[in-house]
């Protein structure tokens, strides 16, 4: 593998700011160094006045493949990742057929390798008739099982309490959870648009999928965890009101993990009025009070992770009457983007962001040597200049639905480059011919 020197830009790593330039051979961080001198590189980026960030890992995608391919699949969400400044992630079950057991984890690997340009893990998923698969599920195939109690269509539901309090004392992988309650949503569902004959205000969304319906589970899902020794890790929060059920502090300490997403952070209820459809996902984007506490909590470290929850749907389904348009966004390419738009509006740290984006997730799933830019680490790294705009247009987009929920936003930091596994994989808004990318190895003991 080639051998590639960056000088001259600001590390922002564990905490700190370093004035450092990066030797990467063989596909590791070979040197970090205030000089490393005439060291022969194959080739020299000059990051002057850039940001030299661990590269993000998402720990919440849904890239489609099997089965959903014309919305997307693991070759085209990862390109649109790797140009955002994704260098890892891991895929959620609900594809189609499932991933409900070691075959179908084989079979998502097998479909990565060669294909995906970020490196990849896959979520095992439960349902209520799989637990023995979930008991002898390969740690090697898997970074996590994940649960929706409930809101989830198909086979992923999990209802049946006996199966959830099996499933939480004997996964012997972290429990990832989709927390909504169905029987609430489907109440207030009833309750709300009977008489609206399909003609749905998009700003009805927030009390259909409402706080209540998050809490509830999110509480089933906490006394589990505490009554089995768990270790859980909630998805995609949304309210202020879940926010008490978690801790401040080193996510090292934490039984109980939290998260939140990109487009919770960036969009209130407030953008319903012009976004429509584009911005319906579950759980819901709820009000301006709820996301300027999200926002806060990432500050105080109870929440512990950013994701994306990346989901793509094509513009024609997304156009289809709020009611039955389909749930999701697709994210990842601007993601990083709009965490730092927080850091330019002074909400955020670029430490901070690192910490949520790329050490924690590395923490709290184990992974093996990433995360982090160390010597000896895989460099999987991302380049950023925050002196540039990035303007989303439809023709600059990489994932197949081919729309953004970002269109005509400007932003105002620009991802220079993306590189993984020492690897260019993303350089000046194009990309490499060819993938570097690996899957993540864990830590399991």
């Amino acid at each position: 593998m080639a051998t590639l020197r960056i000088v001259n830009g600001t590390l922002i790593n564990e905490g700190q700011r370093l004035e450092a330039d990066i030797q990467i051979r063989n596909g590791r961080i070979d040197a970090i160094a205030a000089d490393l001198g005439d060291r022969p590189a194959d080739r020299v980026i000059d990051a002057s006045g850039m940001l030299i960030l661990p590269g993000m890992i998402d720990d919440q995608v849904h890239f489609r493949e099997p089965g959903l391919e014309r919305k997307g699949d693991l070759a085209s969400e990862s390109r649109a990742a790797v140009a955002g400044g994704i260098t890892s992630f891991m895929d959620m079950p609900n594809t189609d057929p499932a991933t409900l057991d070691n075959d179908a984890l084989r079979d998502k690997h097998a479909r990565a390798r060669g294909t995906s340009f970020a490196n990849w893990a896959f979520y095992l998923g439960a349902s209520n008739d799989n637990l023995e698969a979930i008991k002898a599920v390969d740690p090697t195939l898997a970074c996590g099982v994940k649960v929706f109690i409930g809101a989830s269509p198909g086979s992923m539901l999990v209802e049946d309490t006996n199966v959830l309090e099996a499933i939480f004392a004997s996964s012997p992988l972290l429990v990832a959870t989709h927390c909504e309650d169905s029987p609430t949503i489907a109440a207030n569902y009833e309750r709300l648009t009977g008489d609206l004959e399909g003609n749905c205000p998009p700003e009805l969304h927030v009390e259909i999928r409402s706080r209540e319906a998050c809490l509830k589970s999110l509480i089933l899902a906490v006394e589990l965890a505490r009554r089995h020794g768990t270790r859980l890790h909630v998805l995609h929060l949304t309210t202020a009101d879940e926010l008490a059920l978690f801790e401040p502090g080193p996510i090292e300490r934490k039984q109980i993990t939290a998260e939140v997403c990109v487009h919770h952070l960036f969009f209130d209820a407030s953008h319903y009025a012009r976004q429509g459809a584009l911005i319906k996902c579950h759980p819901a984007i709820k009000q301006a009070s709820d996301r300027l506490a999200l926002l806060a909590a990432v500050n105080e470290d109870r929440i512990d992770i950013i994701a994306t929850d990346h989901a793509p749907h094509t513009v024609d389904e997304k156009a289809l009457p709020f009611l039955q348009a389909p749930a999701g966004l697709p994210l990842v390419q601007h993601a990083l983007l709009t965490l730092l738009e927080h850091w330019h509006d002074d909400v955020f740290t670029l430490e901070r962001i690192v910490q949520k984006t790329a050490h924690a997730p590395a923490l709290r799933f184990g992974i093996k040597e990433r995360g982090f830019l160390r010597e000896g680490y895989h460099a999987d790294l991302v380049i950023v200049d925050p002196n540039t705009t990035t303007a989303v247009r439809e023709q600059t987009l990489l994932s197949r639905c081919g729309w953004s929920p970002f269109e005509d936003v400007r932003f105002r930091s620009r991802i220079r480059s993306t590189i993984v596994n020492g690897v260019i994989a993303w350089d000046n808004d194009r990309l490499a011919a060819d993938s570097s990318a690996m899957a993540l190895e864990f830590h399991r003991g």
